[in-house]
């Protein structure tokens, strides 16, 4: 297995500390916030939105005016997340105390449900507790004034969509527009699987946003030390390769393929049959519907829970097993499909084990969340991604090369998220004023002129390298088939103008320079040489004190993605990579010919002759490639003036 990303932490304590009020770092950060009328909290797994969303809705409830609460989860079982809470006991002035009547995240039909939502808006009952399908059947049936002098809070907010065809996202326009509603809406991954964005730009400028990061909560936890996110590639069937990967030693929630995709065999059950064959013999089915296996060459006793059996009777008396969980001893193995992902709890978690690309960001991480709870029995936590190598045999092999460049193109992201946040600044001629703490100051940086600039790099910068991350254009740079300033001066600006539209020229190349240079310092190393910093982006080693946006604009983002690629996967296989991306490549630009024609001289005076159209290496064929479209160039314009 290969780690792209192994992140480690200082264990702080500070993320679980408490203040006065019984509140955590981030609760705090939420509840300062309390009077907004919009608010969208961004914040990881167990970072505890959840009680986060009880202070602010009972300072509402009891000091600006609102007279009920309604909150929205995406899965019955996240609604546990909302129960009774005694929050008097730590310091704050009122306990979360809903009616059990109205958590209707219990059993029973919608109908019913629907039916009690309506019955609690025309009650004097605070607190409610349902299903986002409960929220959007219930709605049909009101009109939006019922809503007014209400908090709507939308767990998971990342299910809501700007899409016309998204129900969720059309209630909250319409709350939006027609009541004096008041809305939180939470998420740990505020980016989407697709491109279709959470919000339309000016419903979205309307929420005031609450960040924190997944670096504050990690490493200011008490017992995980790091942090591993690695690939293992596979050709023939996965689950030849499971015994490879699988650590039956390490708590384990591992995710087979939906039965969709080209990694599934098509018979799930079988699958799992086949994994546990692998590891042991089965003693037993308990009551509550745990297997028991006995573990091949040692003997050990494992226990494990299948998530994956659709049976209902036996799934929910296992999903309750797993809520009651009280020990590290209690559960060794999590099988599942589709579950176990947002809002599932398992602390003593070790090692997240996916197989197959997931196409959404945010299920990604979701599953990672599973294993970055803090617990005494783990110091590392560790995501691994089990993918099908592509096959030269294999008719979808451009399906399969795809897959493979997205899922690493997603660890990119996660990298980018779980490593610590900097502050740029530009520095100046004569300046020798030692940078702050978290700081770095670079020639030629151009810093934020307007506060919607401001707000997109501290609050949106990983959703917008999320969009550049997802573009096909991008994806296909990942194997080296782009020159860098390619990368960073022609397609990322692109994507920043069509993401944020109402930006100047002069802003999009403000937020450019910051992703761009958060990128590439993301993915460098800082190095310590006596008094003297250098960093090394790519094969460049740099004195800090030198830095230059030119020189940032040189290196690859996804510098680290290609070197992944060379060392996990035959030549032969990376070959077949590269050619498949240069049967679908972008055409050229302009501008990217311009690029290009300017690094001819050096390439002719490091190599004695002129970029060769046959040449194997991409970038000298590209280059002699720029060199036609220009020639082509001059002769259509020559053509049209004659």
């Amino acid at each position: 297995m290969t780690n792209i990303i192994e992140v480690n932490y200082h264990q702080t304590g500070e993320s679980k500390k408490t203040n006065s009020f019984g509140m955590r770092d981030m609760q705090e950060k939420a509840f300062n916030a309390r009077n907004e009328k919009y608010l969208l909290l961004k914040a990881p797994p167990a970072s505890g939105k959840s009680r986060a969303l009880m202070f602010i809705a009972l300072d509402k409830l009891y000091h600006q005016g609102i007279k009920k609460v309604i909150v929205a989860v995406p899965e019955r079982s996240i609604g546990g997340s909302f129960g009774l809470t005694d929050l008097k006991k730590d310091g704050f002035f009122a306990s979360w105390e809903p009616n059990p009547i109205y958590n209707l995240c219990m059993a029973g039909g919608e109908k019913s449900k629907v039916d009690a939502f309506k019955k609690f808006m025309q009650s004097d009952e605070k607190i409610l507790i349902c299903t986002h399908a409960t929220l959007r059947f219930a709605f049909k049936e009101l009109d939006e004034s019922n809503f007014d002098n209400c908090l709507l809070a939308i767990d998971e907010f990342h299910h809501v969509s700007a899409d016309g065809d998204n129900q969720l996202g059309e209630l909250i326009r319409s709350i939006i527009q027609n009541s004096t509603a008041h809305i939180v809406a939470m998420t740990g991954s505020y980016f989407r699987g697709d491109s279709v964005p959470v919000l339309l730009p000016e419903d979205e400028s309307k929420f005031s946003k609450v960040t924190y990061n997944y670096y504050e909560q990690l490493n200011g936890y008490e017992h995980l030390k790091s942090l591993g996110i690695g690939y293992h590639f596979y050709q023939g069937k996965y689950t030849s390769a499971i015994a490879d990967i699988l650590d039956t030693d390490k708590k384990t929630i591992l995710h087979i393929p939906n039965v969709n995709s080209g990694e599934s065999t098509k018979d799930k059950l079988k699958e799992v049959d086949t994994i546990l064959d692998i590891i042991g013999e089965v003693v037993q089915t308990t009551e509550d519907g745990i297997i028991i296996l006995k573990r091949h060459g040692d003997g050990k006793i494992l226990k494990v829970a299948d998530l994956v059996n659709d049976d209902s009777k036996v799934r929910e008396k296992v999903v309750n097993y797993l809520r009651n969980i009280k020990s590290v001893d209690d559960m060794d193995l999590i099988l599942a499909l589709g579950m176990a992902k947002e809002g599932f709890d398992w602390p003593y978690c070790e090692h997240a084990l996916t197989v197959g690309y997931r196409s959404s960001l945010t299920e990604i991480i979701q599953i990672i969340g599973r294993a970055t709870r803090d617990s005494d029995n783990k110091t590392h936590a560790q995501f691994t991604n089990l993918i099908a190598q592509p096959d030269a045999q294999d008719v979808e092999v451009k399906l399969s090369v795809n897959n493979m460049l997205k899922a690493i193109t997603a660890s990119l992201l996660m990298e980018q998220v779980l490593a610590p946040n900097f502050k740029f600044k530009p520095r100046f001629e004569g300046d020798e004023t030692p940078p702050q703490k978290g700081e770095l100051k670079i020639r030629g940086f151009k810093p934020a002129s307007s506060k919607r600039v401001e707000d997109i790099i501290e609050s949106d910068l990983n959703d917008l390298k999320a969009t550049i991350l997802q573009d096909e254009q991008m994806i296909k740079a990942i194997p080296g088939n782009l020159d860098a300033e390619v990368i960073n001066r022609v397609l990322i600006p692109k994507i920043i103008k069509i993401k944020y539209p109402d930006l100047t020229d002069s802003e999009v190349e403000e937020v450019r320079q910051h992703v761009v240079v958060d990128s590439v310092i993301k993915n460098g190393q800082i190095i310590e040489n006596g008094d003297k910093k250098f960093i090394k982006m790519a094969d460049k080693f740099v004195n800090i004190d030198d830095l230059h946006i030119d020189l940032i604009d040189q290196i690859n983002p996804f510098q680290r993605a290609f070197e992944i690629l060379s060392k996990s996967v035959t030549t032969h296989v990376l070959k077949l990579i590269q050619e498949s991306i240069e049967s679908t490549r972008i055409e050229m630009t302009a501008e990217e010919a311009v690029i290009l024609y300017k690094k001819i001289p050096a390439f002719k005076s490091e190599h004695g002759r002129m970029p060769d159209i046959s040449s194997s290496d991409f970038n000298e064929k590209r280059m002699a490639e720029s060199l036609i479209y220009l020639n082509k160039l001059r002769q259509e314009r020559a053509n049209a003036n004659a």
